[in-house]
């Protein structure tokens, strides 16, 4: 039953003041590490059923999803289903018959149910969210804390004191003039399709719980490798007193969301993060049948990424080495904004290299609730294939190619990929050029004797792929670091400055890119809220109309 609070419901209150939310360290025997391998433990004994959810109700088809442990793919784990065409259209269906009333609750009521999912995720449910998020998605524990835990709650909190603001935004009323100003912020007309990826928890719970607490109704689609971590979120938003109908969760195969949901005319948006191919697709399907509906959809995502690491002859050589480590090759490099290529100066190379290879072989690769290693395994065969094929285009072209370290490819346990160190002697070569979504980097070495190399090496980068996600500078000048930032500026959408370029923290670094990397709408900032509301401006007049005449035209010609 949802909360109503009469008394505020028509007056203006203030929303608690928002800080990130603090992460736990797992240090060996402490309550979190405890309470987080209980949890795994206990997913690992059974095999949890995420039924599809339309209007609170829960389905099954016969077309089940085994959701497995990446690092050990004999265990499963979860048990889901893909929605048929007709559950797909019902779920739209509810969503639109939902947004009638919800679209009419006021903000206090959403912020509130929105307030008590973060609570619930960051108290009650954080030992098994963690571990649902660990086995399920392969991350370390610190990896998976920063993810759907912070993140997450990062994403609820500060979304709702953005929203705040935004509703305070109000357009200027002329003093005593008889006339007041106001911006009603409504809802999207119809209904939201959120399509969420596998790699952040963070991000399935952004993309479908933002347009509802902006007062939409949502139908959401999660990746097929995420559902226990994601049909879980779902659960605790229900739990936090989200009406039954305002987000429906609906896993399916990519061509029944087109037909039966993104075609139907009442679509108002569609959110998603996932691949460049897809998002592709998408946005070409929408806009070949734009006259069949009732608004013009906004189509906001966040897709791939190509993300550079380029080093200055100046910088800290050793803290290079140990962001580029981190960037490329922590959570198996499945981040959209993971380090996969390197430009290191000629000068600097060996010593570089030998720090890489370094830290390269300190690496411990295994089940993610083994604590002690730092990597798991891709999220499935396909990724893994993926990635075997791209080293193996590494192995063979010897005339492009040198691998400097890793290349070994595993997948009778779990879908390993040892972290990978490439050397081209082609700046657009392939793996330079190509998202391999995985834990490979690929390193041009530069000449940075020659004049005006730092321009040339900049122009190199910005020009090589497609992409625009994010990307690092590494210099201890700052002449180099104006340099290259004038010429890269249209290479990344999160450009960082002697940091590693992944690890964007919501209200710090908002996140997001463009070109062939989305729409770069920025999630983690107050201008995502706004794709999922409509102005409409109005004036009311306190006046009567004295005549109909001009003023050029007084006294009066025209009387009534």
């Amino acid at each position: 039953m949802l909360r109503r609070t009469v008394p505020f419901a028509f007056a203006a209150f203030k929303c608690p003041p928002v800080l990130n939310e603090p992460m736990d360290n797992f240090e060996p025997g402490s309550a979190s590490a405890k309470g987080t391998l209980e949890a795994c433990k206990a997913a690992r004994a059974e095999v949890r059923e995420c039924p599809i959810m339309i209007g609170g109700k829960p389905y099954t088809t016969s077309n089940v999803i085994k959701g497995i442990i990446p690092s050990d793919h004999q265990v499963q784990i979860a048990k889901a289903y893909n929605a048929t065409p007709e559950l797909a259209k019902k779920a739209v269906e509810t969503a639109v018959e939902a947004s009638k009333e919800w679209s009419q609750v006021p903000f206090r009521d959403r912020a509130a149910i929105f307030y008590k999912a973060a609570h619930l995720l960051s108290t009650k449910y954080r030992h098994e969210m963690r571990a649902a998020t660990i086995l399920g998605q392969s991350k370390n524990p610190w990896q998976a804390e920063i993810d759907c835990i912070a993140e997450a709650c990062d994403f609820i909190r500060w979304n709702i004191h953005f929203a705040e603001e935004l509703y305070a935004q109000q357009p200027r009323s002329v003093p005593n003039s008889g006339v007041w100003n106001t911006t009603d912020y409504r809802p999207l007309e119809g209904f939201v399709s959120a399509i969420t990826p596998f790699n952040f928890t963070a991000i399935a719970a952004n993309l479908a719980g933002t347009p509802a607490l902006m007062g939409n109704t949502v139908v959401w689609k999660p990746s097929p490798t995420a559902v226990l971590s994601n049909y879980l979120m779902y659960m605790i938003m229900e739990e936090a007193g989200l009406p039954p109908g305002v987000i429906n969760f609906l896993p399916c195969e990519p061509a029944v969301m087109d037909s039966a949901v993104n075609a139907d005319p009442r679509l108002a948006a569609v959110v998603f993060t996932g691949s460049t191919r897809v998002f592709t697709e998408i946005n070409k399907n929408i806009y070949g049948r734009l006259e069949t509906y009732r608004n013009f959809p906004r189509i906001s995502g966040e897709t791939g990424g190509k993300d550079f690491h380029l080093v200055h002859p100046s910088a800290d050589i050793t803290h290079v080495a140990a962001c580029t480590i981190r960037g490329a090759f922590e959570y198996q490099g499945q981040k959209c904004s993971a380090c996969s290529r390197l430009y290191a100066p000629r000068s600097c190379w060996n010593e570089l290299k030998a720090l890489l290879i370094k830290g390269q072989k300190q690496i411990k690769m295994g089940q993610p609730d083994d604590f002690r290693n730092f990597m798991g395994a891709v999220i499935d065969e396909a990724s893994f294939q993926k990635n075997k094929t791209y080293i193996e285009v590494a192995k063979t072209e010897a005339s492009n190619y040198d691998i400097v370290v890793g290349g070994k490819c595993e997948k009778s346990t779990g879908y390993f990929i040892d972290p990978t160190i490439v050397e081209t002697r082609d700046p657009r070569a392939r793996l330079m050029r190509e998202e391999i979504f995985g834990p490979v980097l690929t390193v041009f070495v530069y000449d940075d004797s020659k004049p005006g190399y730092w321009k040339e090496v900049c122009e190199l980068v910005d020009s090589t792929t497609k992409y625009g996600l994010t990307g690092a500078v590494f210099s201890r000048e700052r002449a180099p670091i104006r340099e290259a930032d004038k010429y890269l500026r249209y290479a990344a959408g999160n450009y960082y400055v002697n940091d590693k370029c992944t690890g964007a923290v919501v209200g710090q670094q908002p996140f997001g890119g463009s070109r062939l990397s989305g729409s770069n709408d920025k999630p983690g900032a107050g201008q995502f809220v706004t794709r999922f509301v409509s102005a409409r401006s109005i004036k009311e007049n306190f006046d009567v109309m004295p005549t109909i005449s001009y003023p050029h035209q007084l006294p009066d010609v025209y009387t009534l």
